[in-house]
């Protein structure tokens, strides 16, 4: 379950994308389903928007300046701020009750307002002034946090049973998905985020100090600068293999503790499950090796037969499938084509006590 910052931070990047105009049925859909997700999230979108709704004079009044500009101190009562909140001839600021478009129906523009006089109160200028001021920077804070944030890339990627591809993502990074995998991308002037939904992939991270590129997972998330690594997904299980550069695995608190970092160098393989973490430490050329299925390779290293045909199994539709227990404890090794295990088979009948069952849409192995 995402926690409270990862929740909120995704009820801003729908906000804003709902802010920015480019806006569909499709992305309204995608909205909808986030938001029946749980309570939690609609809380923190109706508690976002809130705040946003509070900020639309003060957009209109920031209106002419650049994007993710903010404007320098004493801005506001100078030109041409000044000038668009100048009160009509023969009132004063006791006199001005609201702002509104010139017509009904039409957007706020800061050329067009219309300032309606209201009766006289007793003035108070200065709780007048700190409460406007206040809601001024909050407002403002929050407006230029928008143009911070807004988004440079959301997109999601799947691959089909035995087939490979590497999508380019906009930060000038690339991802490698495995068969049968799929991941999410959320990226924006502040932040890099995948989400590997199932599968495995390969991230290839353009360097950028600044914007630390995260693979959230299971609970957990895999934080890379400029790096090459990989990331998989086995039930409740994640593998992470580094091949250059230094990643942090980090884990999701439970029941309210911090759990440990784990810093992982090149060379790395990281296997983390419900009982913590286990790191084992190899050659750079042996983790590379792990990760060969991107060039159409499974290695094997005394691997047991039934660990060799699970991995068959997730780039192939026709499944190995061990027929006793003696066949799946037998150890194998060498360099195979995930897209031939019929070859694969071959081998085991000539080297190995094997004989193999071949029907429609299974291979079973028999020891013999």
């Amino acid at each position: 379950m995402a926690g409270s910052r990862q929740i909120e931070q995704a009820a801003a990047d729908w906000l804003a994308r709902r802010d920015s105009g480019d806006w569909s049925a499709q992305a309204q859909a995608q909205l909808d389903a986030w938001l029946a997700e749980s309570t939690a999230h609609r809380v923190a979108f109706l508690r976002l928007s809130a705040a946003w709704s509070e900020g639309g004079r003060l957009k209109a009044l920031a209106a002419g300046t650049e994007p993710g500009q903010m404007p320098e101190r004493g801005a506001w009562t100078a030109p041409p701020f000044a000038a668009r909140a100048e009160p009509a001839a023969g009132a004063d600021d006791g006199d001005i009750d609201a702002v509104q478009p010139a017509a009904a129906g039409s957007p706020v523009r800061a050329d067009a307002l219309v300032f309606a006089p209201r009766p006289r109160a007793p003035r108070r200028y200065g709780a007048r002034l700190a409460a406007a001021a206040a809601v001024g920077a909050v407002a403002l804070s929050m407006f230029w946090g928008w143009s911070l944030y807004g988004k440079v890339e959301q997109a999601s990627y799947r691959t089909a049973i035995g087939d490979l591809t590497t999508v380019p993502l906009a930060d000038g990074s690339r991802a490698t998905l495995s068969s049968d995998s799929r991941i999410e991308v959320a990226l924006s002037r502040a932040q890099r985020r995948v989400e590997l939904r199932q599968g495995e992939a390969f991230f290839d991270v353009a360097k950028d100090p600044g914007r630390p590129f995260a693979v959230e997972a299971g609970g957990r998330r895999v934080v890379a600068v400029g790096t090459h690594f990989s990331v998989r997904r086995d039930g409740g299980d994640l593998r992470v293999v580094v091949t250059e550069g230094t990643v942090r695995l980090e884990s999701e608190p439970i029941d309210g503790h911090r759990q440990p970092t784990t810093l992982l160098p090149a060379g790395s393989i990281a296997l983390a499950g419900p009982n913590g973490v286990l790191v084992r430490s190899v050659s750079v050329d042996e983790a590379e090796r792990v990760v060969d299925w991107r060039n159409g390779y499974l290695v094997f290293r005394d691997t047991p037969l039934a660990a060799a045909a699970a991995e068959f199994n997730r780039y192939n539709a026709r499944k190995l499938v061990i027929g006793d227990t003696a066949a799946g404890e037998l150890r194998v090794g060498g360099n195979f084509r995930w897209s031939n295990a019929e070859v694969f088979v071959g081998l085991l009948e000539q080297a190995m006590p094997v004989r193999a069952e071949r029907l429609q849409d299974r291979i079973v192995l028999h020891s013999r």
